[in-house]
């Protein structure tokens, strides 16, 4: 079996390239421990979204979130801005992939005529909320009865352990080192750097310190997994027309694609092993936008663990498949200057861990030419995100791109 070839498919979607566009943006703090709430952080990223789109709470008459964490839902909306208007609403929308659904979401809303402006929010105060969590995130797989009954007895469980292992299995397909993928860590670290907001701005990291980082589960150590972390983040959708009276420019959703896969969660019983569905998301977002991957300034990958972006940055077409290793050396992903520019605000590894909003919000910033770490001459900026079992791509451009 061929990487990409029988195991999934394209969802399929409507064509709703050019019609929508990204009006705001609001971004809480992102930290470690906070002491805060995830519907606390949610609000503000939402009131700074609104301010950024010159709105107000009233003019919001669509909402979307994850239920993966329902931070901000329509009641809690009504209940903090005092407003009680209809509100449009779908809640799979925020999360990893949900990040690129959203704009989705939005356009169907808008062309419907069920709503104007449709705020998206994502937020998480897992720093906080650590103490009581058995696995961290992974705690939620315990609900899962096939997991809990035949793969936590065996020790496999939970992410780190998964991801090393399609790490291992990678590196006996294709050859790849831990040096390439300490390459993603650190480039990822010297944008977060840059990055005044990141929470590991102020601790650098360089191919060494990533070498000799604890080993979490051989092959990855430390510096190949993501944080844990406080923070969230909101983007205001509209139509195109109203998005140029908004006080900035316009970022435009040229392209959405989704695809998913056939095994569902569980990564065992996956064929593709070292595969994601990206081969079938990003093909059909970059098809509805018009582009090819040679055509994108700025990619953002969904990255809990350097080998996801790997693989994530070989089944979008960047690279061809076991190529990435490859791909990745030198400074290829580099900000400035390098062929593919990627996460430039740091990803999950290095700036925040609140899932894909955070990485949507970059690209518009990079789009706006308002970014810490901007990369020159930007115009078409792409977002992947991987949830195991599907996969999202999101195309935005500047409007005179």
């Amino acid at each position: 079996m061929t990487h990409g070839d029988g195991w999934g498919r394209a969802v399929d979607l409507d064509d709703i390239g050019g019609q929508v566009a990204i009006c705001g943006i609001g971004e809480s703090s992102y930290s470690r421990a906070s002491g805060r709430t995830a519907t606390e952080i949610a609000l503000d990223a939402a009131t700074r979204a609104i301010e950024d789109a010159g709105l107000e709470p009233s003019d919001i008459d669509g909402l979307t979130w994850s239920q993966f964490a329902p931070a901000l839902t329509a009641e809690i909306f009504h209940d903090h801005f005092g407003t009680s208007h209809e509100l449009f609403s779908d809640q799979d929308c925020g999360a990893a992939t949900g990040a690129a659904h959203a704009p989705y979401v939005a356009a169907r809303a808008i062309a419907d005529g069920r709503a104007k402006y449709v705020l998206n929010s994502h937020a998480v105060a897992w720093a906080t909320e650590r103490e009581q969590m058995v696995g961290g995130p992974g705690e939620s797989y315990l609900g899962f009865v096939e997991k809990l009954n035949l793969e936590l007895p065996f020790g496999f469980f939970p992410q780190p352990v998964y991801f090393a292992a399609i790490a291992r299995r990678h590196m006996i397909e294709f050859g790849t080192t831990p040096e390439q993928l300490g390459r993603i860590a650190v480039v990822s670290r010297r944008h977060a750097n840059l990055t005044p907001g990141a929470v590991m701005h102020d601790r650098p990291l360089d191919l060494a310190g990533y070498l000799g980082s604890p080993m979490i589960a051989d092959p990855l150590h430390q510096m190949d997994c993501c944080l844990i972390s406080d923070g969230g983040a909101a983007f205001i959708t509209t139509s195109r027309d109203r998005a140029r009276d908004r006080p900035n420019a316009p970022v435009v959703v040229a392209g959405v694609g989704e695809g998913t896969s056939d095994y569902g969660l569980h990564l065992v019983e996956q064929d593709p092993f070292t595969s994601t569905p990206q081969v079938y998301a990003a093909p059909a977002a970059f098809e509805m936008a018009g582009i090819t991957p040679d055509d994108v300034d700025v990619v953002t990958i969904y990255d809990p663990f350097t080998i996801v972006a790997l693989m994530q940055l070989e089944d979008m077409g960047f690279c061809a498949k076991g190529e990435g290793g490859a791909f990745v050396e030198g400074d290829t992903l580099a900000y400035d200057g390098g062929r593919l520019p990627y996460n430039p605000h740091g990803g999950l590894l290095s700036h925040a861990y609140v899932l894909g909003i955070a990485h949507v919000v970059e690209l518009v910033k990079q789009l706006r030419g308002v970014a810490a770490a901007q990369v020159a001459d930007c115009s078409v900026g792409v977002y992947g995100g991987y949830a195991v079992w599907d996969s999202g791509t999101l195309v935005l451009t500047r409007e005179d791109a």
